[in-house]
């Protein structure tokens, strides 16, 4: 198990919003009582089954406004850079919601490490997720090790090892690996293990449909 946000938190947020805003009362509430990840799985339903908060608390200007002295998100994302896979999107949040870092093939680098020791340790999330998706084409192009142009082939280096994890030519499991790798990869940060000891953090994996717009979960 792990920490949830506390109600300190959850008054927090309902206060920026100031008064008239039931709905981000009722979702600050469930964030007080439910955990960071199942809070996430709620919102891939919505999106998945086309039914997302008709006025969503947090994805309209006075959140905006809000949000503009501060931010408390409650999860964490390592999402590739694919234009199909817009994190708060899929997952139904709004602003202030998610820290979302973006590299192609979803890897692990000192500076996207970096930003997520502070996106936890420093701005409370909760739940950090490394978010893979179907067809990724970096995964793809690292298993083909087919010459590309510029340095894209340096993304090569981190994925490879899950390549090799993976049945040769097996770009779907090649892709769940890599989300795997990256996790390991990410609790390397004595920062990160430290949240993880401490209970106030849990990393989890994901690998996002495309066709679907569904996220399946790797431990």
């Amino acid at each position: 198990m792990f920490a949830t946000l506390g109600r300190s938190q959850a008054g927090e947020a309902s206060a920026m919003m100031g008064t008239g805003s039931a709905l981000l009362a009722q979702r600050a509430a469930a964030l007080g009582g439910a955990s960071a990840l199942e809070y996430l799985r709620e919102g891939n339903k919505r999106f998945v089954t086309n039914k997302p908060h008709d006025a969503h608390p947090t994805r309209n200007l006075d959140r905006v406004k809000a949000t503009a002295g501060g931010q408390k998100p409650f999860a964490a994302f390592l999402s590739c850079a694919d234009s199909r896979v817009p994190v708060e999107i899929i997952f139904d949040q709004g602003f202030g919601d998610v820290f979302v870092t973006r590299v192609a093939g979803n890897i692990v680098t000192n500076e996207i490490t970096a930003s997520l020791e502070f996106g936890t340790a420093v701005l409370g999330s909760k739940v950090l997720m490394v978010l893979g998706h179907s067809a990724c084409g970096a995964v793809a192009a690292t298993m083909n090790g087919a010459a590309v142009p510029g340095v894209i082939s340096s993304l090569y280096y981190s994925i490879s090892p899950a390549c090799k994890k993976a049945k040769a030519g097996d770009v779907d499991a090649a892709i769940a690996e890599n989300v795997k790798v990256q996790m390991e990869q990410l609790k390397v940060s004595p920062v990160l293990q430290a949240l993880v000891k401490e209970g106030k953090l849990k990393i989890v994996g994901g690998v996002y449909d495309l066709a679907t717009g569904k996220v399946t979960e790797i431990a």
